[in-house]
């Protein structure tokens, strides 16, 4: 039987892997829908190559340009709602929609009973409590495509219980920065902060690999995916369980480690495509080997803990994730700004953190109850984080 398949966000890194893996099984998958925010030209020629039934586009002044360039009996959605409509028209949807606004994309898939195949970690980081209430619908399933949380997954599928979990290990492999000491980053420059040493990402989450904040997103988001409360033996996970580990190689994605000292990690070479393959594929294998390791020339595997002191963006994601409520969504919100000031040429690099830090101090405390709360706390975390900025001693 063919699996059918929506890509959200299928001109940006994610998406154009998660269509090569597609395209290498063509008689078991299908691509039925495609969508992105504004990038025409990559989506007409997307479109042309896998003939979905439907394809959006977010910035609804390309609609006309897009059905003129589109074979006949394709459908075309535009407009700010056209990517979360996509997202309930196929088995599996793939969200690699970039930043907040993956959230509708995750709740669309969701409440439609769907298999999510998800990268976007800011939906679930900002909107965890929403996200889980639709994780209930019958027929949803949630399949993260993070190559640490997926390895998570692929660890406890291994061992056949998570009631003996006592610790999470996400692995970094530190970005292009590591080893660097705080006094040494005051001078890095947009082009050393997306020379990442082994990941081809998109510029936001390189950015956010070089601060350590994409670690520290991940173990908000390792939280919602696997935290567990105490049971009868009054063991639980939550987020001081889980820890983060500097590895250069990006061989070891991740591991869990149980109550008995055991620890089981998942390895492979550093390839998205994997962790994409096994979302689709689950609970099958895929039958390519991506990132398939050659033991006899791999040398050595190294482990240290991180430099909180130079990256302090770790911590403030696991103070946010402990405060919990609506804290996660001024988070991401307000890295987002930040790095997107960065990108700008508007701060350097050592301002992000503070840039964050800054607005954090402003969160009210509120609850992450409904859709509402998480979107008044996502805009009011932006306004904080733009207040900041403009008196910035860094802004240029």
């Amino acid at each position: 039987m063919t699996t059918t398949v929506a890509v959200v966000g299928s001109t940006g890194s994610i998406g154009t892997q998660t269509l090569d893996v597609v395209s290498s099984r063509p008689d078991e998958y299908r691509v039925v829908a495609l969508a992105t925010g504004s990038r025409l030209d990559e989506l007409a020629a997307q479109a042309e190559r896998f003939r979905p039934d439907v394809v959006a586009l977010a910035d609804e002044s390309g609609i006309a340009e897009l059905r003129d360039r589109l074979a006949p009996g394709i459908e075309v959605l535009a407009g700010p709602s056209a990517l979360a409509d996509i997202a309930t028209v196929a088995d599996v949807t793939v969200n690699g929609v970039v930043g907040f606004a993956g959230l509708p994309v995750t709740l669309a898939c969701l409440e439609a009973g769907r298999r999510l195949a998800l990268a976007n970690k800011e939906s679930l980081i900002a909107a965890g409590p929403v996200v889980q209430k639709v994780r209930c619908t019958p027929g949803a399933e949630l399949l993260p495509v993070d190559s640490e949380h997926a390895a998570i997954h692929q660890c406890l599928r291994a061992s056949g219980t998570d009631r003996a979990v006592d610790r999470l290990q996400l692995t970094a492999s530190g970005g292009p920065f590591r080893g660097r000491s705080a006094a040494e980053l005051a001078a890095v420059t947009v082009d050393d902060a997306l020379a990442h040493p082994t990941w081809s990402m998109g510029p936001k989450i390189t950015i956010d690999s070089s601060t350590l904040m994409n670690k520290g997103l991940e173990v908000i988001e390792a939280n919602e995916l696997f935290g567990t409360p105490a049971g009868d033996a009054g063991h639980g996970i939550d987020i001081d369980d889980i820890e983060v580990v500097v590895h250069p190689q990006s061989i070891v994605h991740s591991m869990v480690t149980y109550t008995d000292g055991s620890t089981i990690a998942q390895l492979s070479n550093p390839d998205m495509r994997l962790p994409i393959a096994y979302a689709l594929a689950y609970p099958e294998r895929f039958p390519i080997g991506y990132g398939r390791i050659d033991w006899s020339t791999l040398g050595r595997l190294d482990f240290e803990p991180p430099d909180r002191a130079a990256f302090p963006c770790l911590d403030l994601a696991f103070e946010a994730g402990r405060t919990g409520g609506t804290a996660p969504a001024w988070l991401s919100a307000a890295n987002e700004v930040a790095v997107a000031a960065f990108l700008d040429g508007r701060i350097p690099w050592i301002r992000i953190a503070e840039v964050i830090a800054a607005t954090m101090d402003h969160h009210d405390g509120a609850a992450a109850d409904d859709l509402q709360s998480v979107l008044d706390g996502d805009r009011q975390a932006r306004k904080y984080a733009e207040d900041v900025l403009g008196r910035s001693p860094g802004h240029r």
